[in-house]
């Protein structure tokens, strides 16, 4: 195979070994990264005049490299968005998983094929008239500035949700929203990210809640809060605010921290 699966889980190792399917699969690179308005959020944004793609990784370590550093602290490994969805499907699980790969054992291969689809993608959205957004992060946490992407394609604008509040020399096209967890030992973090004035992303159990908050005008941790959840154009949002999302997938009945449990 194309691929060492030497580090990942032996179970998941032993059924990509066991399926000729998958194997298969395994031996050859992606011929795309990039998913295009390929959820109910992101295809919201079209009536906005905005097309989102996304990049979506296997989480932090399924690949058996942590391409989440902050999800331990936390604790939003169990309930992650990769659970959500289309993410807990097993040809999307192996799609992503073999992508993680493919960034972490040939970085340069990777690279080159995703500024030939960011090319592509930024001439149709200007042939057809639209803004490209692109997401890297869609269901990882790596410090994608760190790599020439946005630096090279100053026209795109890059977004992402982030655990990380202390990123540093952001490029003016990468916009981060910080995301929230009330774990006690991510405490500092969510402090530091409030200090700094970042737009903040807060996870709530229902969509009731959302509503209730908003229409009282209630402030969460000193944070003017706004609706996220109707599409996933964040850059637009003012900084320093509280960003609604409520919980999809596993996550709804989580009870780490990872949901802010304010009772409507």
């Amino acid at each position: 195979m194309l691929f060492d699966l030497t580090k990942i889980d032996p179970i998941v190792r032993a059924q990509i070994e066991s399926n000729p399917k998958l194997v298969a699969l395994f031996s050859k690179f992606p011929k795309k990264l990039l998913a295009v308005n390929g959820d109910a959020k992101t295809s919201k944004g079209v009536k906005l005049g905005y097309r989102t793609a996304i990049l979506y990784l296997a989480p932090h370590g399924i690949s058996g490299e942590n391409l989440c550093p902050m999800a331990m602290v936390a604790q939003c490994d169990t309930a992650c968005l990769f659970t959500a969805g289309r993410g807990a499907m097993s040809s999307v699980f192996f799609s992503r998983l073999r992508k993680a790969l493919f960034w972490q054992q040939y970085r340069v291969t990777f690279l080159a094929l995703l500024a030939s689809e960011l090319t592509l993608l930024n001439l149709a959205a200007l042939r057809d008239n639209v803004t490209l957004l692109v997401r890297l992060n869609g269901t990882s946490d790596i410090r994608f500035e760190n790599y020439n992407i946005m630096q090279s394609f100053p026209n795109i604008q890059f977004y992402d949700y982030t655990k990380i509040a202390n990123r540093k020399n952001i490029p003016a096209n990468y916009d981060l929203t910080f995301s929230y967890s009330g774990v006690p030992l991510f405490a500092p973090h969510v402090t530091k990210a409030i200090a700094n004035n970042m737009r903040i992303a807060i996870v709530f159990r229902s969509r009731a809640i959302v509503e209730d908050i908003i229409a009282k005008g209630e402030k969460i941790m000193g944070l003017t809060i706004v609706d996220g959840d109707d599409t996933d154009v964040r850059h637009i949002d003012p900084q320093g605010v509280g960003v609604a999302l409520y919980a999809k997938g596993k996550a709804k009945n989580d009870t780490s921290g990872f949901i802010f449990d304010r009772v409507a």
